[in-house]
């Protein structure tokens, strides 16, 4: 039998950015941090309009978890917590899926996920983008005025980039780009070790998804859905003006994945960095000239 909606949700938040901590009093304790991601919209901060879609998370979750989920507002996060005995249903699932990963640093997505109904999936999706996502505007000055995008942005864990790449697929959703944390995409000049920041590329790695293609995963969080629905609306409405004449339909050139493409990859310079610890083992010490190179060697591939 496949889990409840909301437990796919919760598990997607933990996964995406939650701490598991286990007590020696026989209960857990979960923890889920909303960062507070810089943006105003209509003169508003973020850390206000994750305050408001605080009270809708509690509203879907704290009934299904039968207790009610601690809000602690920080400056640059708001953090959600509760407590669930150990022999609770929830606490025993989760702990099952998660193993004994205690941090979003650590943890990959439960192959059991892979194996649920496409509404489960993105369920569990948005789960962690509403805790790791943001959406942004396009910059025209890189060729694409309908190139709005979702970031789903992951710190350290390579693999959790991987699994959720992999996941998006499942659901027939294309990942447009991956921003490796990684000195060959993130100083792939050599500006900043040049100037002697060695540790500049050491930043989240970052998922990218054209706005109108992850619509059907989308947010429960509001300002996120909101968001999400304007600059999709925008991309195809751009296209449907003429300013691109490359296809028919804006679908021809956004959904496609990264093998149906045709990818130029251009040579960059090697970097001193290349061999260094952050990196994982199966690809420390090479160089890479594409994020698609990083992609497949990683798992994520036709």
């Amino acid at each position: 039998m496949f889990p409840d909606p909301k437990f796919c949700y919760l598990l997607g938040m933990i996964v995406g950015k939650g701490k598991i901590v286990r007590k020696n009093d026989g209960n857990t304790k979960f923890i889920i941090e909303l960062p507070h991601k810089s943006l105003r919209i209509n003169g508003k901060e973020a850390s206000v309009y994750v305050q408001a879609s605080v009270l809708n998370i509690k509203e879907t979750l704290d009934p299904f978890l039968s207790t009610r989920i601690n809000v602690n507002s920080l400056d640059h996060k708001t953090e959600l917590s509760f407590t669930k005995n150990d022999s609770d249903m929830v606490t025993i699932e989760i702990l099952k899926l998660i193993g004994n990963m205690a941090t979003y640093k650590d943890m990959r997505i439960p192959q059991d996920v892979l194996l649920y109904p496409s509404d489960l999936v993105k369920e569990f999706l948005m789960g962690i983008a509403d805790v790791t996502a943001h959406i942004r505007s396009s910059n025209a000055a890189y060729g694409d005025p309908s190139g709005n995008r979702v970031y789903i942005e992951i710190p350290e864990n390579w693999m959790l980039v991987v699994d959720t790449a992999n996941l998006l697929k499942r659901i027939d959703i294309p990942v447009q780009n991956i921003d490796w944390a990684h000195p060959n995409f993130r100083d792939s000049k050599l500006v900043k070790y040049n100037q002697g920041n060695h540790n500049f590329w050491k930043k989240e790695h970052q998922i990218k998804i054209y706005a109108e293609e992850f619509q059907p995963v989308g947010f429960r969080i509001k300002h996120k859905a909101s968001r999400l629905a304007e600059l999709a609306s925008e991309n195809i409405n751009v296209w449907n003006e003429g300013k691109h004449r490359k296809a028919v339909n804006i679908r021809q050139v956004h959904h496609k994945f990264y093998w149906e493409t045709n990818l130029r990859i251009r040579p960059r310079p090697s970097h001193p960095m290349e061999n260094d610890p952050f990196i994982p083992i199966q690809i420390r010490g090479r160089h890479y000239d594409s994020w698609t190179q990083i992609a497949e060697e990683l798992g994520y591939k036709r």
